[in-house]
């Protein structure tokens, strides 16, 4: 089976400074990458050129083998989702109403959400325990809720490829675990692909399987998690002595 999304030789820059060059990269279904990288590295940057929302200077983005510039953006709109780090609301909506906005790529011109689509939401909602708040205005959560509303929105979409930045923002632990249980849980049983930003070293060794560090100056280092996120690439990465160790056979990361 082809990978599902496939990059070849990008190179990415902003504002003169070089995020990535000559990146090849492969996400496979079932599979849940971490970018891992200092602030201001260009990690959100990288997340919106595979996404397609912005055009990188060289390279080739792949979805299931077909160039990412090529294919209409209704299509890419459903095989694709985008978790921002920060979640708008320009209109009042309720909660349900702002979750089936996850439809709107599978919907024509004028047409209205069906039942099924309704249905979909309100299964999204459940999931992230939010079943109990589908009339609130959305404009009245707190930003865990909000964000957790986002995320119910990208589970209502039901893409193939998940790109998330910082989804663990603003949630308190018991929901950055139950939400990550969810979305890893979803992506290895339905076979799609997740790709998250993050600055927990111990969220990303407990649910990613690979990982791709960004050094800055366009140097990049990639691959499965335990050959990747070691004491060495980390302190390289941050510019900090960092130390691994066994906690009940996981592996925990504290700065020294």
């Amino acid at each position: 089976m082809p990978a599902l999304l496939t990059v070849n030789d990008l190179a990415v820059s902003i504002a003169g400074k070089s995020v990535c060059r000559g990146l090849n990269l492969a996400i496979e279904r079932g599979q849940c990458w971490g970018i891992l990288g200092r602030n201001g590295i260009g990690k959100t940057t990288l997340l919106h050129t595979l996404a397609g929302l912005r055009a990188p200077d060289a390279g080739t983005i792949y979805l299931e083998e077909q160039p990412l510039t090529r294919l209409p953006r209704r299509h890419i709109a459903q095989s694709i989702s985008v978790l921002f780090q920060h979640s708008e609301d320009p209109f009042p909506s309720t909660v349900l109403e702002t979750a089936l906005i996850g439809r709107h790529p599978y919907l024509n011109a004028w047409d209205w959400e069906s039942e099924e689509d309704h249905m979909l939401a309100q299964q999204a909602l459940a999931a992230v325990g939010m079943d109990g708040m589908a009339s609130r205005q959305a404009g009245t959560l707190s930003g865990g809720e909000r964000q957790r509303l986002a995320i119910a929105t990208l589970l209502t979409q039901d893409p193939q490829l998940l790109l998330l930045d910082e989804p663990a923002n603003h949630l308190d632990l018991h929901h950055q675990i139950t939400i990550l249980d969810l979305l890893v849980r979803q992506t290895r049983e339905r076979g799609k692909a997740l790709l998250m930003i993050g600055h927990d070293l111990n969220l990303t060794a407990r649910y990613c399987d690979h990982a791709l560090m960004l050094f800055g100056e366009g140097e990049t280092t990639q691959g499965k998690l335990p050959q990747i996120l070691t004491e060495e690439n980390l302190a390289r990465l941050y510019g900090h002595p960092i130390q691994c160790f066994s906690v009940g056979g996981k592996r925990v990361f504290v700065p020294e």
